[in-house]
């Protein structure tokens, strides 16, 4: 490696980058700049105003919950944004937070460097704040609509499929590759899940808001990815490369997935029949199993790390 003064590392890492990201943290960081903005909702509450936007929904235009009442309907879309903050939040805690702790202490060769370290640890205590604030969004959206009872949600999906590919090789290492696969598809892409509703007039206000502003510190977050694990994949060893390599495709296909899973009991919830019949409907249907589209921002960073786009972008 060359001098820890100079700006790039054999692997072509930017350590000003590094070093600007970090420095602007003060300012930048959600948590110091617009705490006061998230403890009153922007506008007063309308209930005919709706919390999620139907047209993401992958039965929106299915026959049989068209014809369910307007209430149901509603309450679907109350339904819907909870599952939206907690399929956030468990992508901070149980994967990306996870993962940036082995980065921080050491457990993959080329963490080393304090400009890792540093703008990886704010990373970190960004993603801590973000759990909350979408905790008391989803705390919010349950007193306003009265939510006393709610249907019982599986992990989300992209946690399940990564505990799924750990649970088949019984070497730590691989497990730990998955992870920062995982993560990075996560942190590199997690604005694209945040702009499905960031810039949605057609929602509560504060539901555009949160994931608009979390989207800020998601924006720094995802450069810092993008240099440190292209330093992690320079001290890995083939098989190591190979193994992250062939996991990204994976992880693509799980952040952009539709979480089917979730849907029947939340229409069952919500009072609407057929439950399983529309959403099993939904998940025949062709190109109806991504929620979220947009990997342009792995292809780039795969493309800078000499990996095969195609064979990364065909999960997606």
């Amino acid at each position: 490696m060359r001098n820890q003064d100079n700006a790039l590392t054999e692997s072509g890492i930017d350590l000003d980058a590094l070093r600007r990201i970090s420095a602007a943290w003060p300012r930048r960081a959600t948590i110091r700049s617009h705490m006061e903005s998230l403890a009153e909702p922007p506008d007063p509450h309308d209930p005919a105003v709706p919390d999620y936007p139907e047209k993401f929904l992958p039965f929106a235009e299915h026959p049989d919950f068209l014809a369910a009442s307007s209430d149901q309907r509603q309450l679907v879309l109350t339904y819907a944004w909870l599952l939206y903050n907690a399929r956030v939040i468990t992508a901070e805690e149980q994967i990306a937070n996870p993962t940036f702790a082995m980065i921080v202490h050491g457990v993959f060769p080329g963490s080393e460097r304090i400009e890792i370290k540093q703008a990886v640890q704010q990373a970190h205590v960004d993603e801590t704040w973000h759990t909350y604030m979408h905790m008391m969004a989803m705390h919010r959206s349950r007193e306003v609509r009265g939510i006393t009872s709610e249907p019982a949600l599986p992990h989300a999906v992209t946690y399940r499929e990564l505990v799924s590919e750990q649970e088949e090789t019984g070497d730590r290492r691989q497990r730990d590759l998955l992870s920062l696969a995982w993560t990075t598809v996560t942190e590199v892409s997690v604005n694209a899940y945040l702009e499905l509703l960031s810039r949605d007039e057609t929602i509560q206000p504060m539901h555009s808001l949160v994931p608009r502003l979390h989207a800020r510190d998601e924006t720094a977050h995802g450069s810092v990815m993008a240099e440190v694990v292209r330093e992690l994949y320079a001290n890995m060893s083939r098989s190591e490369r190979e193994t992250f390599a062939r996991a990204l495709p994976r992880a693509v296909r799980a952040f952009g997935m539709h979480d089917f899973a979730a849907w029947p009991g939340i229409l069952r919830h919500a009072g609407i029949a057929k439950a399983t019949d529309i959403v099993e409907d939904c998940r025949r249907a062709i190109g109806n199993n991504l929620l979220v589209r947009d990997f342009s921002a792995v292809e780039r960073m795969v493309r800078e790390m000499d990996i095969d786009p195609e064979l990364v972008m065909a999960g997606g």
